[in-house]
């Protein structure tokens, strides 16, 4: 039961972040004028990194019964998001605020190669638990 429990909260971490990513995000610019999709995606991702650290935090706890190994990557994915919403998503914002293309695209990199990372750990741990 804590392994099915550590599998299903670990795929609800990674597919929430999969789908909001490329889902959600792409979706918004698809459909809506790229100043309106910003806005919205600049109100939605400091409750979307929450929703991460909260539910990564949750499933670190059956994870810890099952793969310790797994738990602590789980619970390094919650911590390496609160600097990403703490620091990074305000500089990304203030880029783009001041209209500074350069550093915006930099900082926007810079924060999908960690979401990138972020996905890859879960991947792993999923892989872990659920062989």
């Amino acid at each position: 039961m804590l392994t099915t429990a550590a599998v299903l909260l670990t795929a609800i971490v990674f597919g929430g972040m999969v789908l909001y990513s490329f889902g959600f995000a792409a979706f918004l610019f698809k459909t809506l004028p790229a100043e309106d999709a910003g806005s919205i995606l600049r109100e939605a991702f400091p409750v979307f990194y929450v929703w991460c650290i909260a539910v990564a935090l949750i499933a670190a706890v059956p994870l810890w019964f099952v793969d310790p190994l797994s738990a602590w990557l789980t619970i390094t994915v919650a911590l390496t998001t609160v600097p990403l919403r703490q620091l990074l998503m305000p500089a990304i914002n203030s880029a783009s605020d001041n209209k500074n293309r350069r550093r915006f695209n930099l900082l926007h990199g810079l924060s999908v190669l960690a979401a990138l990372a972020q996905m890859a750990v879960l991947g792993y741990v999923l892989a872990r638990i659920a062989t």
